[in-house]
């Protein structure tokens, strides 16, 4: 059983969110563990904050860049942070990435990128997504 331990040791972390036909749809992204819960961030408009507004319900596994799994997979449940929580996920995760979250910033200025307003993401996995 992939506990958190293992989870947040990961660079990475795929994400799977599900449509409300239940397809799922894994992306990789980054994360960063507070106590019981782990936290990644993602763009307001995505498709992953839409599709866990309508379903909390995702699973999580260790992978690559790419998006390669390299682990087992657990279910989590995930709730989308108000302002507060979202600056403080962001503020982990620059510390946890550093210079990769500052080039992240730089590809955000050039033509033809526009970004959007990014909101954290706080999951419970296992035990901890019961209660």
């Amino acid at each position: 059983m992939m506990s958190i331990e293992n989870l947040a040791d990961a660079k990475y972390l795929s994400l799977t969110t599900f449509r409300k036909d239940g397809t799922p749809v894994a992306t990789p992204v980054w994360l960063v563990r507070k106590g019981d819960r782990l936290y990644v961030m993602t763009e307001a408009g995505s498709g992953k904050v839409k599709r866990i507004r309508a379903n909390s319900v995702v699973e999580l596994a260790p992978c690559d860049m790419r998006g390669s799994i390299k682990g087992d997979s657990v279910a989590g449940v995930a709730v989308i942070q108000d302002a507060a929580g979202t600056e403080a996920t962001i503020k982990m995760i620059s510390m946890r990435y550093g210079l990769m979250f500052k080039l992240m910033g730089l590809l955000d200025k050039f033509p033809g990128r526009a970004p959007g307003a990014r909101v954290g993401v706080e999951i419970a996995i296992g035990s901890s997504a019961a209660a």
